[in-house]
This record gives C-alpha cells, structure tokens and sequence, in this order.
C-alpha cells in the first residue's frame, strides 16, 4: 500500500496542523510493513530537512499552494503519477477530481460554531467540509468534542468517523531547572517560578479575559500578592479589546505579552511556569494542555469542548467564565506547594497516556481499510 500525506501547509505555518501532520508521518515510518510506503506531498517554498529521515519516508515537490482557489485543478495534475492507494488530507478538504480513496482529519469545526473567524479566503476553502466529509473515504475527529460537532453540525454517519487523538511532541520534556533559573525570550526577561503561563494566540475564543479579570479579582482581595501573568503567542483577529481590558483593570504590570516563542523557548516556559492556566472556549484538542503536562507543569483548564478529555483528573477544571472560581483556584495553587506537586505528577501520567506511536497505529488501520474503498 502507498499512503500519500498532504504536507503543503508546513511552508506557510509552524504551528497546528503542520506538526500534526509531521510528528504522524516521522511515527508512521516507524510502522510500515515491508509492502507499504509513505509519500509527503510538499510545497517546493518548503527548506528541506537537512537528512534524509526514514528511507521508507519519500517526499512529492509540487508547486500549488494550500487553499489557493485553483488547487482543485492543478494539484491532481501535478500528482499524476503518483499512484497512491489512498490521501490523508489533515487540513480537512480533500481532493474532490480524484478516485483515490481520500482521509480527511477534522481537527475542530470552530469555523461553524464561529463563523465570524474567517475571511473571505479562509471561508471560500473551509466552506467545502460539507462535501468534504461526505467525498472522504474515512473521517478522523482527534477528540470525542470534535466528534460530536461532526455529528451535530454536519450530520456525519458516526460509522464513518474514528477518534484518534493526538499527542505532545517528544520534545517537550521535563527540565533539570536549578532554582534560579532565568531566560530573555522577545526582550522580556523572566525568572522561573515567579509567573503563570498562557500559550496561545491572542483571539476571543482563547477567552483571555478571564484570567485578566481573576487576577484583577486576586489583586482586589489580597493587595500585593498577585503574580505575574505570562502571555506566549502571537496577536490574532479581534485583540484589541484585551490589551483594552488591561488598561482598564490596571494590570500592565503583571501581564508580560511576549508574543510567539521558539520551540525551545517554549518548553523553557513549560518548565518554568509555577501554574499553566488554560481558559479557552472552545478547543477540538487543546494541545497546549499535554504539552505543558509533559514538561512537568500542574494546569488549571476550563472545563469546556475537548479539554476535559485531554486533562482528564491531572488538571483542575473551572466553568470558563466563572471569575472568581478561577482567582480562587489560581491563588490556591500558587501557594500550595503539596498541591502543585500533586498536579505535577497527575499531569506527567496524564500526557504519557497519548503518544504519537498509538495515534500512528490507528491512522495506518483506518488507511488500510480506506484502501479498499
């Protein structure tokens, strides 16, 4: 069997469904039976790794880009030739013009439950997932949320449908800080264990506002105390109104926004953090979640979408919007040495129970019987 895998998107993004897609492909590899093989589809702006990597892993050059408006046209044409058993699409759309069995991955339908999201591009591509989901040979939800949005908003026959999850990256990990660790990331110079750490992109659904206002609640309540709220990621669509609401309750001294962060900076700030503090919305995996689990750091998430699944009883579950449950919770854990040790060592057993061997092996099932599609 020869399993192609759509990997154009990791020359536009970093983040998402790019690691997504590279972290099943490098664990695939692993897995392949002496008559399979795996083909990446990649753009040719793409850096090529700097080896080779698996030999059983070979890798397909074109030149259309992801959702350009024409890449049901050209994309088939320059695939010719490539004699695939079946398509894995993980950015939901798949080739409609072709007769190989297609494999979509619906990471969350935030698009529907959010319509307002989207511009005009982004509406033009993922307005196909309703022909999406009934072209595709097999669906793979990676959470029982997303699964049941499929159900509820597209109408899926849940037969069609497999749950695999996803998991962190190996690299994230835990890290032999000494207790004065201190790292410069973006200009801004932080000391670990003296913050609370968010990793996100700065946009409504993420639900900041939340936490800005529970530490404006701590503050109120306990004068000098409050801790310094960390904020890793980029600024995304309808910001303004939180950078607004820090002027307004006063907090630009303890909200540090350093913006997007390297991947190494990134487990520094896992391992350092004192609390991770999870509010989002709504999330179809909430990754974040198990990568800050895996590098050692207790989590307090909202009890919302997919979250509870990923944290499981590792992490503290608040209601979303409840303020002062999560000023209370927050402050709790700050000075509760026995509780974050506990949280630490529930989040590490937690974030071992996802692996991306397990979710590689479901994926190659669900090819195999897409094949004979």
């Amino acid at each position: 069997m020869h399993i192609a895998i759509d990997h154009r998107l990791s020359a536009y993004r970093a983040g998402g469904i790019p690691q997504y897609t590279a972290q099943l492909a490098a664990a695939l590899a692993e897995l392949l039976a002496p008559d399979e093989r795996l083909t990446l589809i990649e753009h040719r702006r793409a850096a090529l790794p700097a080896h080779s990597g698996e030999a059983r892993l070979a890798r397909r050059r074109v030149w259309t880009p992801p959702h350009h408006r024409w890449e049901q046209i050209l994309l088939p044409l320059e695939l010719a030739g490539l004699r695939a058993d079946v398509l894995h699409f993980p950015d939901f759309i798949p080739l409609f013009r072709l007769r190989t069995p297609a494999v979509i991955t619906v990471h969350d339908l935030a698009f529907l439950r959010f319509p307002e999201i989207l511009d005009d591009a982004a509406r033009r591509y993922y307005d196909q997932i309703g022909r999406a989901v009934r072209h595709a040979a097999a669906i793979i939800a990676v959470s029982e949320s997303t699964r049941r949005d499929l159900l509820e908003l597209l109408d899926v026959d849940a037969a069609r449908i497999s749950v695999i999850a996803e998991a962190a990256a190996p690299h994230f990990r835990r890290l032999n800080l000494p207790p004065d660790a201190q790292r410069c990331i973006n200009g801004h110079l932080l000391r670990a264990d003296d913050f609370a750490l968010f990793v996100g992109t700065i946009e409504p659904r993420k639900n900041l506002p939340t936490l800005l206002r529970a530490l404006h609640h701590w503050m109120a309540h306990a004068p000098g105390e409050a801790p310094t709220l960390v904020v890793a990621g980029p600024r995304g669509w309808l910001d303004a109104p939180v950078f607004a609401l820090v002027r307004e309750l006063r907090l630009d001294e303890q909200v540090r926004f350093i913006g997007g962060v390297s991947s190494e900076d990134l487990v520094w700030l896992y391992n350092a953090c004192r609390v991770y503090l999870h509010p989002e919305l709504y999330s179809g995996f909430g990754l974040p979640i198990l990568e800050a689990m895996q590098c050692g750091a207790p989590v307090i998430a909202a009890d919302a979408a997919s979250l509870p699944e990923v944290a499981g009883t590792a992490g503290l579950l608040l209601p979303p919007l409840d303020v002062a449950a999560w000023a209370e919770t927050w402050r709790r854990v700050w000075w509760d040495a026995a509780v974050r040790a506990r949280l630490r060592a529930a989040g590490l057993a937690q974030a071992a129970r996802f692996s991306w061997p397990r979710a590689a092996a479901a994926t190659l099932a669900v090819y195999r019987q897409a094949s004979l599609a």
